[in-house]
């Protein structure tokens, strides 16, 4: 659908330009500076550089089970460490590696076991690809929230443990509206598909020439999967950092 030449990469030299000047113009990060514009631009080219560099090892990884399940490893850890330092700047940031583990692991382990998903890197990657990426948004936009509330309402926090509440259960009244969220932006985008979204995976096999039901079919499975999985991660994220087990550190 789209060439791969000179033109390709200016166009999108320019989008990355325009993303970054709107980014600084308007002062969209958290201090109210421009720092976030180069965290825009290096985003734009670390994803050109690791798409490279996928689109030349994908070839390797399809073709032998130790190299794929590298491969999804790799993915899964990459996901713990974006979204442990999206949340926190501490050393529990670790502690990202549950929410994602647990969301993903048992579905895709459901997928293998019932047929629908075969063990081949060509089916396995792109579905487990997905399914991480959702638990790793729901996890980083839960965790955040959850806590940035729990910083804000600080001394509600500290008025329910005084009134005999226990410590997980005063930060659990706090943070779970704020962390519920977190699953917004997945129940819109299943709200409202095929009305004003078509998501890549139906588009994909449209282009591929798959039949409009069969592409339908598994954009509706990938839409459904991609919700549990969210679901789970928002709730073992939210029940983290009410135990405290991923926290921040308190500021003066």
């Amino acid at each position: 659908m789209l060439p791969v030449n000179f033109t390709l990469a200016a166009v999108l030299a320019v989008l990355l330009a325009v993303a970054a000047a709107v980014v600084a113009f308007a002062r969209l990060s958290e201090d109210g500076g421009r720092g976030r514009a180069r965290a825009v631009v290096t985003a734009g080219l670390r994803a050109a550089v690791q798409l490279a560099a996928v689109s030349l090892l994908i070839g390797w990884v399809v073709r032998a089970l130790p190299l794929l399940l590298a491969f999804l490893l790799l993915m899964y850890g990459v996901a713990v460490w974006t979204a442990g330092r999206r949340i926190t700047g501490n050393s529990t940031w670790w502690w990202a590696a549950v929410p994602i583990g647990v969301a993903v692991g048992p579905v895709v382990a459901a997928l293998v076991l019932t047929g629908l998903v075969p063990v081949r890197g060509i089916a396995l990657i792109p579905v487990a690809g997905i399914l991480i990426g959702g638990a790793l948004t729901a996890t980083v936009l839960g965790g955040r929230r959850a806590l940035d509330e729990l910083e804000v309402r600080r001394g509600e926090v500290e008025a329910g443990m005084a009134l005999g509440f226990l410590d997980r259960d005063a930060r659990l009244e706090i943070a779970r509206p704020a962390a519920s969220d977190a699953l917004l932006p997945g129940l819109d985008q299943t709200r409202t598909v095929g009305l004003v979204t078509l998501p890549g995976a139906f588009v994909g096999m449209l282009l591929a020439g798959s039949s409009p039901a069969l592409a339908a079919a598994v954009q509706l499975f990938v839409l459904v999967a991609l919700m549990a999985v969210q679901a789970v991660a928002v709730a073992v994220v939210l029940e983290l950092v009410a135990r405290g087990r991923l926290h921040r550190d308190l500021r003066p």
